[in-house]
Order: structure tokens, then C-alpha cells, then sequence
């Protein structure tokens, strides 16, 4: 804890509007819900590779959230900010706690803490202690599932968090957080965040295709899909698990000509040693 401290010191302290504190520990609240879902549908296969992993999940998706996405649609109702909130810069952590190691990169928005004089590293902190929360919740969940205090110590875990910008223009800002354990390089997760710079909310699917855009790309993916393999791309079959259909909550982020592009996590749809898949989806 001593260097996320001495970053702390740093850097003014400056009080978070109660009303602002308020919507981001609702914003918490209803991730916390979102990824304790997620992680009991993977259970089985995949409990004893994600109980470590899961705290990295919990990092990378509320400290995007509330650093980035929910600062982002707060930012659109100051007057002062409007489409200012445009611009990401970095700063960076590192923590020790339980045997854990985590180091994240935290993504800001110039404008909006310029603007507001808004204090994201207080805002980090209390995302921070509630991802220690879960880092706990989890070591206990490993514990619980036949895993021993020698093994849960000797893989010395190191939690990794990061973020690339996949494009930045006068109309969108579009950037992955990626998170990864070092307990095993086969499972990481990635969220993609994606905002309309002149209103500050997040952009969706259904704000390039309409609100029945769900068959159209699914049927433009499968074309895609079908393409590949005759150029001699690997993917799984519905039936093994590949790809059977989007969901209103597909992942994907808007490519400098302004398309969105579907990803798919490695492993979901086609083998390890295919990456994670894309596919561009022109309007």
C-alpha cells in the first residue's frame, strides 16, 4: 500500500461532490451484480483459473467505469465541460496486498477534472479498496473449493490492468481496459468503452443500427465467419461453443472511420491461438 499512498500525496485533495459519490457507488453496486453473474456462469469450467483472475476482472471493470465511463456521462451535465471531455491521460499505480501484486493504469479525462476540479485519485481509492474486497471474497471462494493457503501463496499473483485507445475523434472515444492474472495466461477479460464526445454518453449498437440491429449483424458476422474459413481461419462450430448470435451487450469498439467492430474474447468463438476475433460492422 505504501506507493498507491505516497501517489496519493501527490496530488491535492479535493472533495468529490456528494451528489457525484453518490451515483458512482450505485454505479459499483450494479458492476459488482454484473460480474458475479458472469463469473457463475464460467464456474465449472473455469473456478480455479478465474478465482485469482476475478479480482483482476473486478479492477479492470469498475476502475474504467468510474474513472473514465461514469466521469464521462457525469461530465455532460456541467455546463462548463459539454463536448470538452474528450482527451485520456494516464496515471499509474502500483499495490501489494494478501500476496496479491496489482498494478493499473488509470485513464482520466483531462477536461473533465480540469473543469470540475474533480479529484480522480480519491475516486480511485475507494474503487481500489472495494476491489480489495472482492480480491478477499474470491481467495476465501478458492479456499472454499478445495485449493490450499501453500498454493494460493506460491503462485505469487500479480494483477495487471491497462488500457489502448482504439480511436479519438471530434465524434467518438473508443478504449479498451484490458485486465490479465498471472495465475494463467489463458484467461483475461477486456471491456470496451465507447463515448459520444459532444454528449458524453456512452454509445451503443443500437445508435449505429437501430434499435433490430441484432440480426442484421449477426448475419453480417457469420458472412464474415463463412469468408474466413475458406481462407482457412479456424472457428468453432455453434455446437462446440463458437458463435451462435450477439447479445444487446456485445463488446465492441468504433475503429477511426467510425464503424464499430465486434470482439470476441480469445477462446470464445475460435481457438487460443487465433487471438481475440474482430469483425467490422459498416452501417
Amino acid at each position: 500500500m505504501s506507493r498507491l499512498e505516497d501517489m496519493k500525496k501527490d496530488y491535492e485533495n479535493v472533495k468529490i461532490p456528494d451528489e457525484l459519490n453518490i451515483r458512482i457507488e450505485k454505479e459499483i453496486a450494479k458492476s459488482r451484480a454484473r460480474e458475479k453473474m458472469i463469473q457463475l456462469s464460467h464456474r465449472k469450467r473455469w473456478f480455479r483459473n478465474t478465482a485469482a483472475a476475478a479480482a483482476a476482472v473486478c479492477v479492470v471493470f469498475t476502475t474504467a467505469l468510474n474513472t473514465s465511463t461514469a466521469f464521462a456521462e457525469e461530465a455532460a451535465q456541467f455546463p462548463v465541460i459539454g463536448t470538452l471531455a474528450r482527451v485520456l491521460t494516464f496515471r499509474n499505480y502500483e499495490a501489494e496486498k494478501n500476496g496479491i501484486g496489482i498494478a493499473v493504469e488509470v485513464p482520466t479525462i483531462d477536461m473533465i477534472q480540469t473543469e470540475t476540479g474533480i479529484q480522480v485519485d480519491e475516486v480511485n481509492q475507494q474503487i481500489y479498496d472495494l476491489c480489495r474486497q472482492y480480491a478477499d471474497e474470491y481467495r476465501k471462494a478458492f479456499l472454499d473449493t478445495g485449493g490450499t493457503e501453500e498454493e494460493w501463496e506460491a503462485h505469487k499473483i500479480q494483477i495487471n490492468v491497462g488500457y489502448e485507445i482504439k480511436s479519438q475523434t471530434d465524434q467518438y472515444l473508443s478504449f479498451i481496459v484490458r485486465g490479465r492474472g498471472s495465475w494463467t495466461t489463458a484467461y483475461s477479460e477486456s471491456r470496451y468503452y465507447n463515448i459520444d464526445v459532444n454528449t458524453g454518453k456512452r454509445v451503443t449498437l443500437a445508435d449505429f443500427f437501430g434499435k433490430d440491429y441484432v440480426e442484421a449483424v449477426n448475419t453480417d458476422i457469420r458472412e464474415q465467419i463463412a469468408q474466413r474459413k475458406e481462407a482457412g481461419e479456424v472457428f468453432w462450430t455453434e455446437e462446440e461453443g463458437g458463435f451462435s448470435g450477439i447479445t444487446e451487450d456485445a463488446k465492441f469498439y468504433v475503429n477511426e472511420a467510425g464503424n464499430p467492430v465486434i470482439a470476441f474474447e480469445r477462446y470464445e468463438i475460435a481457438p487460443g491461438s487465433s487471438g481475440e476475433i474482430e469483425f467490422e460492422i459498416q452501417p
